[in-house]
């Protein structure tokens, strides 16, 4: 049996439960055990499983790792040494998801480079100590940002800047479905039906998805639709459910 342990922060509360839970949904199909424990100042998850199964869990735990360094380290990063006008909340958080999924691949190749999965993780540790150069590519892109702040004043220039950063992501999917209704917006991807998202939630789901054509059935345009145009632009076709041409039965893609 091989074994695996990552420890977090017990300040680290939601990581750490974001990491256990798509452990346990990704190792499933190899029969591996999760469990997470409290101990002290620590949150510890532990993975364990079958010998000859441990190359295809280092493939998830590579995955998962890095997954969660790029969307809470890189944010907090940002959030703390990018320094731009304030155009609006909204296209504020779609800048910054744009520039967390920027380049990833190259943020995934440096964080294995550095992982060794023949010692426990301690994620913190890890992050500060071993993941200096991580941080400098991160650096370099925020300075870039922040010299030209006066530039980016004008939204016009703000909203060329996010879309060239979402243009220059892998696509990953091909068509995914939009279908705002009183209490939100779902996303319906491959016939699963997300949870409720905000107007904030739904445009950094799009850009983590980056897919080829959105199509967006929506009841009202809002300030969420302007921007979910000013970014994919092309990609986005907004479609008001009050057209009868373009009414639309959310049932249809619940099944």
């Amino acid at each position: 049996m091989w074994e695996f342990s990552i420890s977090l922060d017990s300040k680290q509360t939601e990581v750490a439960n974001s990491i256990f839970d798509m452990l346990r949904a990704d190792l499933s199909p190899l029969n591996a055990v999760v469990a997470e424990s409290i101990d002290g100042c620590f949150i510890n998850i532990l993975v364990a499983v079958d010998d000859l199964k441990r190359s295809e869990t280092e493939v998830v735990l590579l995955k998962i790792i890095s997954l969660s360094i790029c969307q809470n380290y890189k944010l907090d990063f940002l959030n703390k040494h990018l320094f731009l006008p304030v155009q609006d909340l909204l296209s504020l958080e779609a800048f910054k998801k744009a520039l967390i999924n920027f380049d990833k691949e190259t943020d995934y190749f440096i964080i294995s480079k550095a992982l060794n999965f023949d010692e426990y993780l301690y994620l913190d540790s890890f992050y500060r100590f071993k993941l200096a150069p991580l941080r400098d590519k991160w650096r370099e892109l925020i300075r870039l940002a922040n010299e030209n702040r006066d530039y980016l004043i004008s939204s016009d220039a703000f909203f060329d800047l996010i879309k060239f950063l979402i243009d220059n992501l892998d696509i990953c999917n091909d068509e995914i479905i939009v279908v705002e209704d009183e209490q939100g917006y779902y996303i319906y991807e491959e016939g699963k039906k997300s949870k409720i998202l905000s107007s904030a939630a739904l445009i950094g789901n799009l850009i983590d998805l980056s897919p080829q054509k959105i199509n967006l059935y929506y009841k009202n345009e809002n300030h969420a639709t302007f921007v979910l145009k000013n970014i994919f632009d092309r990609r986005i076709n907004l479609m008001s459910q009050d057209t009868k041409m373009q009414k639309f039965d959310a049932k249809t893609f619940a099944k």
